[in-house]
């Protein structure tokens, strides 16, 4: 009866991060403690940009949903990992299987095509600064975040749906830490060299696409900057593009490393590295770049700090008694 139930069952196994590692413990508190500086962050990166007026216009809203999908990212697999981890359990269903194929492709794309947009959005800023307000309006961004996520989610739709019809002949053993498309793809047994292809040529147009407009955008940026005779307009121009430049390398430099390398498939160890990266230390960092390098946010978390702080509520009693 068991071997009956073994050999009909549906759930597939994660071996997760380098089974091989002895000190595991070590590397599950370190992605434990990254998950809390994430969740953290990035939640009040949206709680600012919501609470203070100042921070209401139209970069700092792309920002809050930039925050927002790398909130969801993180959570799509650090807290399977680590209840898989301390549970001691490593099975997924099916179902669960597809639908973090479906949230992480979805939420990468999403964020690949918001982070073009927010390019865009410096641009109009810094080159067309007078029409800002009409280009840029708040029904806009609305439109360029519903496109982000509308974007991801059918491209999404039809790689996971591919990728879960196929019938796996091999041990449903996925050396991975969650279900990504192309390791479930390993154990198939059916070809899959058109649906490669197809691969490649969807990952020119998610990565490549966007990242050509993104260099040629702060290509006008940077001439415009050169022509402005003010220094500290430069410089506050700079400092808003640089952060975003930081976020951009480290969203585009792994993912062309994992989906247009030249034989990637044969070096999963290093895919999941970058995997990893992408996943689970950009969604950390990101909002660490925008609060330390952005003098606005900082500003913004000290008034909200200080109006919301005991002495301040104690200097308001004192003065209605007074």
């Amino acid at each position: 009866m068991e071997r009956n139930n073994k050999t009909i069952t549906t759930d597939f196994i994660l071996l997760g991060l380098w089974p091989e590692l002895g000190h595991l413990v070590i590397l599950i508190c370190l992605i434990l403690l990254v998950y809390f500086m994430a969740v953290v962050g990035n939640a009040v990166l949206i709680l600012l940009i919501w609470l203070d007026s100042r921070l209401h216009s139209p970069m700092y809203f792309l920002l809050s949903q930039l925050s927002l999908i790398d909130l969801a990212l993180i959570s799509t697999s650090v807290p399977k990992m680590l209840t898989d981890f301390f549970s001691g359990e490593r099975t997924i269903s099916q179902v669960g299987c597809g639908t973090q194929i479906f949230f992480s492709i979805t939420l990468g794309i999403a964020e690949c095509l918001l982070l073009t947009l927010m390019s865009y959005d410096r641009y109009v800023a810094i080159c067309n600064p007078l029409c800002y307000s009409v280009i840029m309006s708040h029904i806009t961004c609305k439109k360029m975040v519903i496109g982000s996520w509308a974007g991801g989610a059918i491209t999404s739709l039809v790689h996971t749906a591919y990728t879960m019809h196929l019938p796996i002949c091999h041990p449903r053993e996925i050396p991975h830490f969650l279900c990504e498309g192309m390791a479930l793809l390993k154990l198939t047994c059916e070809d899959i060299s058109a649906y490669l292809k197809s691969v490649v040529v969807s990952s020119i147009l998610v990565v490549l696409i966007p990242l050509s407009l993104i260099l040629a955008s702060y290509t006008l940026i940077f001439l415009a900057v050169l022509r402005m005779n003010s220094p500290e307009g430069r410089s506050k121009s700079l400092a808003t593009c640089s952060s975003h430049l930081c976020v951009v390398i480290l969203y585009f430099g792994p993912a062309i490393l994992v989906y247009m390398r030249p034989g990637s498939s044969k070096t999963p160890k290093l895919n999941q590295s970058l995997f990893m990266f992408n996943a689970i230390l950009t969604p950390m960092l990101n909002p660490l770049i925008y609060s330390l390098r952005n003098k606005d946010v900082t500003e913004a978390l000290k008034r909200i700090v200080i109006s919301r702080s005991p002495l301040r509520k104690m200097k308001r009693h004192l003065q209605c008694y007074t």
